[in-house]
């Protein structure tokens, strides 16, 4: 059998820049040669023993004999001479060689005399030779060039072995990208006219700044946009970019901020230096609170990276410098952080509020989110936006986007209704936990607690419509109850409208308690949110009979070196009392809803029941129980089911059994 052929391994074709690579490691090994042969030979080269003579002393020595040659040469750029050779075997000193530089003058005189000791009967043999230009000169440059230019080289070459950081030379330039194009404009941008109206006055501003000046107005120098996540304040900022036909630069705050200190200003200086050369135009600042918190209230003094860099964005703002032409945007959700000198007017002159949008807001916010996708006619926005109390911008193109996901999942060719409601409930709960077995006594509780809160929500007077309840559960509840306001959000709330949203908050506990005589951990949330509410009436708004006094006031997170260092305003028998006002709201409510509950107990047993059966009842649903007490859709459906048993029972026993073998 003939021995088989083993194949050579599979090796990689060389490319063009492996080769490359090849060719600048031997350029880099060669260059390292070069430097240390020019090193060696500098070492071991004799010293220089060469004196410097003046002219007479020059001419003494020629005189005696003591210089063996010499030679002259002209010196560049220059009417002088310089004279350099060596001593005969007669000089007694440590030099070797000399070296003189003479005027025109003072050459001629030392030609005179070497020429006359020529003459002489006994002549002194002096070699003398002249140079028309010096050459010498060329080979010192060289030799004082090459070692730097060999240092170079290996400095490129090593970068560029390595990848070639370039940003290790820009270090302290500025990060700041200028947009160009009409990406985003205002038409992208609902629910903000009054936000839009203030930055359209800017655009015009930069437009037609000549009708502006004639009445005496100036430009603002910043614009600060205030809102919580997800209001549109970057998108504002976008839309303006796309608007103005200006220089749009933008950077975010955290890019201003490095380990090392000194590097953020020098970023700051940079990126005003470069927008100085495209007046007029615009700086928009994103987070701004990452660089701009107040100083003195952190650790670290006040020579830190931050604080240096927000000195220098102080003084690039409206310092000694005139920053004409530059608009400065920013944008932050924590206006509270941010430092007093920053906000002052002739730095921060307009601060724009963009709150969450109200039901019209959010109704042109999902026009505008669906103009790309598909949504049944029968949907309506008003209806959706009627849904969705407290969405910002981004929870309703999440909530858009959600419905298309679970319309794709299904295949159908349309959003239809029942997909956007049950997006509203993944965006707000998180998806229906299916899988999860409740046993049957702990069905019962849920049932009931949520039927506590429907009864209450149709029966207070003050209380928001119940549009949904169920029973699957979502995230860490077993079920919930979506309760929105009749018209719109309220931004008014009356001491009876407080007292009846903490009743229905309390009715899901008074409904277990009145039912199964037992309590569950099923009302943990609903406590915390009536306790807040009751505190609230109690310490901020006055409306217990301590009187109207603010004793607390809210504050969001805990800022560092200011909160922490607040005194409380009351004493601790006021404190008391605050507990002893918050504990009488609060039971005060819970004996409503008892009363309340006890009264409808039949209404309340029999959203349960429909509860344990369908799970879910939509308004419609709870309103048609409260006023016939039962569910149209619901009898037509176990009809429909009891006839197809029937149908199905009738024809098994007509179907012939076959008999085994």
């Amino acid at each position: 059998m003939a021995d088989k052929q083993v194949k050579p391994p599979n090796r990689p074709p060389k490319t063009p820049m492996s080769r490359t690579n090849k060719i600048g490691n031997v350029i880099v090994v060669l260059l390292i040669l070069s430097f240390i042969v020019y090193v060696v030979l500098m070492c071991t080269a004799e010293p220089d023993t060469t004196t410097e003579l003046d002219t007479s002393t020059f001419i003494e020595h020629l005189e005696k004999g003591h210089i063996e040659s010499f030679r002259s040469k002209t010196m560049n750029e220059s009417p002088d001479y310089e004279i350099t050779g060596t001593f005969s075997d007669a000089y007694v000193g440590p030099a070797e060689r000399f070296t003189l530089q003479v005027s025109p003058a003072a050459f001629s005189l030392i030609i005179e005399t070497w020429q006359d000791l020529k003459r002489l009967d006994d002549p002194i043999l002096v070699d003398y030779d002249h140079e028309a230009m010096t050459t010498s000169s060329l080979w010192n440059i060289i030799a004082i060039l090459l070692p730097i230019l060999l240092i170079v080289f290996f400095i490129f070459f090593f970068l560029r072995s390595s990848g070639g950081n370039r940003q290790a030379f820009d270090f302290g330039k500025s990060r700041a990208r200028i947009n160009r194009g009409k990406t985003t404009t205002f038409k992208h941008v609902a629910g903000a006219d009054e936000e839009k109206e203030e930055l359209e006055e800017i655009i015009d501003f930069l437009k037609t700044p000549q009708k502006y000046i004639t009445l005496g107005a100036r430009i603002p120098k910043g614009i600060l946009l205030v809102g919580p996540p997800g209001t549109g304040k970057t998108l504002l900022a976008r839309a303006v970019a796309g608007e103005a036909e200006v220089p749009f630069y933008s950077i975010s705050g955290s890019d201003f901020v490095e380990m090392f200190v000194g590097v953020g200003a020098s970023r700051v200086r940079d990126m005003f230096k470069t927008a100085k050369q495209t007046v007029p135009c615009i700086i928009f600042i994103d987070e701004i609170d990452a660089v701009g918190r107040q100083r003195g209230t952190g650790l670290g003094g006040g020579h830190d990276e931050r604080e240096q860099t927000l000195n220098q964005l102080l003084v690039e703002m409206d310092g000694f410098g005139v920053n004409s032409g530059i608009i400065v945007i920013a944008a932050t959700n924590r206006p509270d952080v941010l430092d007093p000198a920053l906000l002052r007017a002739g730095r921060f002159d307009r601060q724009i509020t963009i709150n969450r949008p109200d039901i019209r807001g959010r109704k042109e916010i999902l026009a505008v989110h669906a103009r790309n996708k598909r949504i049944d006619k029968t949907v309506t926005f008003e209806e959706i936006a009627r849904r969705t109390p407290g969405f910002t911008g981004a929870d309703l193109e999440n909530l858009l986007n959600e419905a298309a996901l679970l319309a794709a999942r299904e295949s159908k060719r349309a959003i239809r209704l029942y997909h956007i409601d049950e997006a509203i409930d993944r965006v707000m709960m998180g998806p229906a936990k299916k899988s999860r077995i409740f046993s049957k006594r702990e069905r019962d509780f849920i049932a009931h607690h949520e039927a506590g809160h429907a009864v209450l929500g149709t029966k207070l007077e003050n209380a928001n419509v119940v549009h949904k309840v169920t029973i699957i559960p979502r995230g860490q509840s077993g079920g919930y109850n979506l309760m929105l306001p009749e018209e719109e959000e309220s931004f008014l709330m009356t001491r009876k409208a407080l007292i009846d949203q903490i009743t229905g908050l309390l009715g899901g506990r008074v409904a277990e308690e009145l039912v199964f005589d037992e309590v569950s951990t099923g009302a943990h949330n609903d406590f915390q949110r009536a306790t807040e509410i009751a505190r609230a009436m109690v310490t901020e708004y006055g409306m217990s009979s301590l009187g109207p006094i603010q004793y607390e006031k809210r504050s969001g997170n805990v800022f560092l070196g200011r909160d922490y260092s607040a005194d409380k305003s009351f004493s601790d028998t006021v404190a008391l009392e605050i507990d002893t006002e918050v504990r009488k709201i609060i039971n005060e409510a819970y004996e409503k809803a008892k009363r309340l509950l006890t009264e409808h107990m039949d209404l309340l047993k029999k959203i349960a029941a429909f509860l344990l059966e369908v799970e879910t009842l939509n308004r419609e649903d709870i309103m048609e129980i409260v006023d016939t007490g039962k569910l149209e859709w619901l009898e037509k459906k176990r009809e429909k089911d009891k006839a197809k048993q029937e149908q199905e029972d009738k024809e098994e026993k007509l179907t012939p059994r076959t008999s085994e073998a």
